[in-house]
């Protein structure tokens, strides 16, 4: 690539408009003086593949991808990163000069920085943690409180297969229980996590009784659309300390955007606030 291009990154997903990547590395672009560009690509599954081999030749260092693209995205990658591997999933893509594309994924990296910000006292090894949900977020944060020592994690999802293979793929530290007994185990959690879409807007609510979250339980929702979930809601008004969602989408972007652009970005409460407008 030639040293005058501006470099150029985006996200691709089908479909796209309520991505608010955009709007985070725009203002981060913006924030410090950075040549550059963000953009979003509504892109359908049957074109993925043309799409990102002729990215790199139009001046593009890189992309985040999304739902429903995750795992197309590192198979078709050259070279995939060793948790992108374990997650069986990417959400961050380095083009190379070669045109080569390197596959990531920060989705769990991302996760862990929101919940330390989120819930400074929480440890991950003094307890178990209780996951709602078996699809690709699931497995970014399994991945995530596996490697940050978390002792058990008591895995449900409402079709209850799906959770027994993540089992088979993450091994002894997971139990799996039953969707209609997920509200029994909570109560000795020391972490709650909901990786379902469940509770957003637009999807029916999370229908798991809550009278079992104890005070000081760490609860934290990966939707934020809301911002505060249902969920959320009876977490808090139980005395739990809760994490919402969105700090997750802000700090799982963190490393492709220094990849891309040469600077890593801060996350303050002033970018929260300009993703939220």
């Amino acid at each position: 690539m030639t040293e005058n291009r501006i470099p150029l990154a985006g996200v691709i997903g089908h479909p796209i408009a309520h991505s608010r990547s955009p709007v985070l590395h725009g203002y981060w672009l913006k924030t410090y003086g950075l040549p550059g560009h963000y953009v979003p690509m509504d892109v359908a599954p049957a074109d993925l593949e043309t799409v990102l081999r002729s990215l790199p030749k139009a001046g593009f260092v890189g992309a985040n991808v999304t739902v429903p693209h995750k795992e197309a995205a590192m198979r078709l990658a050259d070279h995939v990163s060793d948790r992108a591997s374990v997650i069986g999933a990417a959400n961050t893509l380095m083009f190379r000069a070669d045109g080569s594309i390197h596959a990531d994924n920060t989705d769990g990296y991302g996760f862990m920085q929101n919940l330390r910000a989120g819930a400074p006292d929480w440890v991950p090894q003094d307890g178990p943690a209780v996951v709602f949900g078996a699809g690709g977020a699931a497995r970014a944060v399994l991945q995530a409180l596996a490697e940050a020592g978390v002792p058990e994690i008591l895995l449900t999802n409402r079709t209850r297969s799906r959770a027994d293979h993540l089992k088979e793929e993450f091994g002894q530290r997971i139990t799996v229980v039953d969707w209609v007994q997920a509200g029994n185990v909570i109560e000795n959690a020391e972490l709650v996590v909901n990786t379902t879409s469940l509770g957003m807007q637009g999807q029916p609510e999370l229908r798991v009784p809550l009278d079992g979250l104890q005070p000081g339980t760490v609860v934290t929702d990966l939707v934020y659309t809301p911002l505060k979930t249902h969920l959320l809601e009876q977490a808090e008004a139980a005395g739990c300390t809760v994490v919402d969602g969105l700090g997750m989408l802000l700090h799982q972007a963190v490393p492709g955007f220094e990849r891309w652009f040469g600077l890593r970005p801060e996350v303050t409460e002033e970018t929260r606030a300009a993703v939220l407008a």
